[in-house]
């Protein structure tokens, strides 16, 4: 049976068109009957998938082609997702790496490429995107030649097929010159190089959880690939825990995957891809096995977090107006619920009940944790976020980012300027078609905060992407933000009035109207300094006319301050005050500072 399975991972760079090359596949292995409306990338289910227009969880899909069934794992592209890549990668035989015609490769095709190669797996390369003016497909090939061979790949992983395509037009072909209308050539690809899974259904079970789910009706369902033996429903079976000790269970469910449905089946033997519920105490990289001959596979691991930050029970002037969730013992079980699907995430306890130590990869990997809680109801406060040091041979490490900026010919000298102040080191420079290309190394905290000032230096149109390159020795001082922030000094509603004779102190994050309390931070001082001003102050009435009455006066405008900038915004003493209806930055309370 397993001579008719193919397992193959969709890797890439965030942006590169992984999952509209899925949709491509899905709309022409039949999937879809005729005249159904479906939506553009249809793997991305999550609300935040859709509306930042990326992949978070890595997804199963499978297709039917000529009798055989083809797994499909769509995964993120973004470095700050890379716990998802790490983990599905032991479920698959192969995989479809995704290069844009026009970018070539980028620093996250470096890092899923580089576990793909130390995985065994030997990558399809698809040149996507080839439709565009701008396409150069042959350089891109010669691009991820270059990075196979810098990678240390074997000589069978560097002479890798390769094949042209365009996920939103759906066609795929072996050579630019062909004429070809839809994905056959890909699908022929993975049938032709990517190999059977290896196992024996004659042998004890084998399961490896590589991803977790969870069902209302159903409890805890564990994703994962049977590695060896047969699995039956209502079967009695063993998890073998990370701590060696062997719970045993009943299979309530077994599901295998069809299209984007999960089908109920009876049996499923070696190399498919099953989901299976009756496992209430199961966590990624456990194995499930024959409780008669318990035999654990080994334990997925997944690279250490770089960034950390402090989540906190909110304890300013407006706590629990607006959330729903605010204690700490609730604020402490939501984060326990995340750690058993993030595998990347890391929860520590701190020297106060109601402040955890919260780890992740990065800026972006945190954000949409606390945007995430945030829409379920909870209230709470987080600290700036800080890069994680390490000790190696008694000296202080830090972790370095290989980092590439795509800006306007204009933006280059003032992106080279910041980066040389935040002790970036510059790689290379590439200019074409009045764009550049810049590729740095730099200090994991020297990035914290820079996104919003390089949209801001390329007015929007630079592109910034990086992954996590190792830990090196410290690099020294980088400067913290220039200005200080204006903070008010009463409890009220912001008035008109006040903030337009402050106008001339600075930049606001308010308008009109907003509740604002001691101590919150209600814009940036022109100044470098802290500045404390009454916002709530109003016009004394006279019964005099002023003879400007009559003129329209109008404020500036507000700073917006979403959650990302928020975050990259605060410095040591400050925090930002989570809820479900508002975002607002604060100075720390002195009780928090002294500890």
């Amino acid at each position: 049976m397993s001579a008719h399975i193919r397992n193959v991972a969709i890797i890439a760079h965030v942006d590169h068109g992984k999952t509209t090359l899925v949709d491509a596949l899905l709309k022409q292995s039949g999937v879809f009957r005729e005249g159904e409306q479906v939506e553009d990338c249809v793997m991305d289910s999550n609300d935040l998938e859709r509306e930042r227009g990326i992949t978070i969880l890595s997804k199963n899909t499978a297709v039917r082609f000529k009798d055989n069934l083809i797994n499909i794992v769509d995964t993120p592209g973004h470095a700050d997702f890379g716990g998802e890549v790490e983990r599905v990668l032991g479920m698959v035989e192969g995989c479809l790496l995704i290069v844009d015609a026009t970018e070539g490769p980028m620093p996250q095709t470096r890092f899923v490429l580089k576990k793909a190669l130390e995985k065994g797996l030997r990558p399809i390369v698809i040149v996507n995107k080839i439709d565009r003016p701008s396409a150069d497909p042959h350089n891109a090939v010669d691009k991820v030649f270059d990075l196979f061979v810098e990678l240390g790949a074997d000589d069978d992983q560097c002479d890798f097929p390769y094949l042209f395509a365009s996920g939103l037009s759906g066609f795929a072909k072996d050579e630019l010159e062909e004429e070809n209308e839809d994905m056959q050539p890909l699908f022929e690809a993975v049938l032709r190089n990517v190999p059977p899974p290896v196992g024996d259904p004659e042998l004890p079970l084998q399961i490896q959880v590589t991803t977790l789910d969870y069902s209302e009706y159903l409890g805890r369902i564990v994703i994962g690939k049977i590695h060896n033996g047969t699995i039956n429903l209502s079967q009695q079976a063993a998890l073998i825990r990370e701590d060696g000790s062997i719970i045993k269970a009943r299979v309530s469910k077994l599901f295998g995957f069809e299209g984007l449905n999960r089908v109920e089946l009876k049996t499923a033997s070696a190399g498919n891809i099953v989901a299976v519920a009756g496992f209430v105490d199961a966590n990624i990289g456990e194995t499930i096995t024959s409780p008669d001959d318990p035999q654990a596979l080994p334990l997925i691991r997944v690279d250490e977090p770089t960034l950390q930050m402090t989540f906190c029970v909110n304890d300013s002037p407006f706590a629990g107006k607006e959330g729903k969730f605010v204690t700490s013992r609730q604020l402490r079980d939501r984060l326990d619920r995340e750690l058993e699907t993030n595998v990347a995430l890391r929860v520590e306890e701190t020297d106060s009940p109601d402040r955890f130590s919260v780890s992740g990869r990065g800026e972006l990997h945190l954000g949409i944790l606390i945007e995430t809680m945030r829409r379920e109801g909870y209230e709470f406060q987080v600290s700036q976020p800080q890069v994680i040091y390490r000790e190696i041979n008694g000296q202080p490490y830090e972790p370095f980012e290989f980092l590439v900026l795509d800006v306007p010919e204009d933006a280059v000298g003032s992106c080279i300027e910041r980066l040389g102040q935040r002790r970036a080191e510059m790689r290379d420079m590439q200019v074409n078609n009045g764009r550049a290309q810049l590729e740095f190394v730099v200090p994991a905290r020297g990035l914290v905060g820079f996104r919003g000032e390089f949209l801001r230096m390329t007015r929007g149109e630079g592109i910034m992407s990086h992954s996590f390159l190792d830990y090196r020795t410290l690099a020294g001082e980088i400067e913290a933000r220039r200005n200080g922030v204006l903070i008010s000094f009463e409890e009220g509603d912001a008035t008109f009035y006040a903030l337009k004779n402050a106008e001339d102190r600075g930049s606001f994050f308010i308008t009109p109207g907003t509740k604002v309390y001691k101590g919150m931070i209600v814009g940036e001082n022109n100044r470098p300094q802290d500045l404390e001003l009454n916002v709530c102050k109003t016009k004394q009435l006279t019964n005099h006319r002023a003879a400007s009455g009559e003129e329209l006066v109008q404020l500036q405008s507000p700073v917006e301050m979403n959650l990302e900038r928020a975050l990259e915004y605060i410095t040591a003493d400050e925090m930002v005050e989570v809820t479900p209806e508002s975002i607002r930055l604060r100075k720390m309370s002195k009780k928090l500072v002294k500890r």
